[in-house]
């Protein structure tokens, strides 16, 4: 199992964010992106999410280009966004139920799993509130609680740290260390610090790997 990417070039209205980018990453690895805003960390997830066309290269999963079968890459992924897509008007729980109820989880069951995933959120007591009450950290932890609940390989994640104290942090560094120990692979963009052990690291958009 692996993801490659070869020779990508990304261009935003008229302007080329990066070009020839290469790279490789195999089960249990990691990718951390950094760059200053507007570098292409943002495009570049979601070029490889298969959600923007390359200008040029192509991104390959067990060397078949993911265009090959869009619905298979959308199958193995998931995408998490700057947006929470938390919706205000429903709990907590339904927010996970209604998304795990996606991946083909029973309903009775997509609520179980969406409580012991609240529960590990630290969210156990918010459960039942609309998340038009929860803070913004509050929120982003019931985005993040998705990770629980998806069989999904490769997560790409924009930005996952926002509005999380520093206890949230370290709950999100152990999602992504059981993750990766499990064979999945973690591409991350972010302008602070993550708890992702030896991680590779990308520098846009001068593409840079470490």
């Amino acid at each position: 199992m692996a993801l490659a990417v070869e020779g990508l070039a990304c261009i935003r209205g008229e302007r080329q964010l990066f070009r020839d980018l290469t790279f490789r990453l195999a089960a249990g690895e990691a990718l951390l992106l950094h760059g200053p805003n507007g570098s292409g960390k943002s495009s570049l997830l979601r070029l490889l999410a298969g959600f923007l066309p390359a200008a040029d290269g192509r991104v390959l999963w067990d060397a078949v280009p993911i265009s090959a079968d869009a619905d298979a890459h959308r199958a193995r992924l998931l995408y998490l966004g700057h947006q929470d897509a938390v919706k205000p008007q429903l709990t907590a729980t339904e927010n996970l139920a209604f998304f795990a109820r996606l991946q083909g989880v029973p309903a009775l069951e997509a609520e179980q799993q969406a409580a012991q995933a609240l529960e590990a959120a630290g969210l156990a007591r918010q459960r039942h509130l609309p998340a038009r009450y929860l803070s913004a950290g509050q929120k982003h932890r019931v985005a993040l609680a998705r990770l629980l609940l998806t069989p999904a390989l490769l997560w790409l994640l924009d930005e996952p740290t926002n509005a999380l104290d520093s206890n949230a942090v370290e709950w999100l560094g152990t999602i992504l260390q059981t993750h990766r120990a499990r064979g999945g692979l973690v591409i991350l963009a972010s302008h602070v610090a993550v708890p992702l052990p030896a991680a590779r690291q990308l520098a846009l958009p001068e593409g840079l790997l470490l």
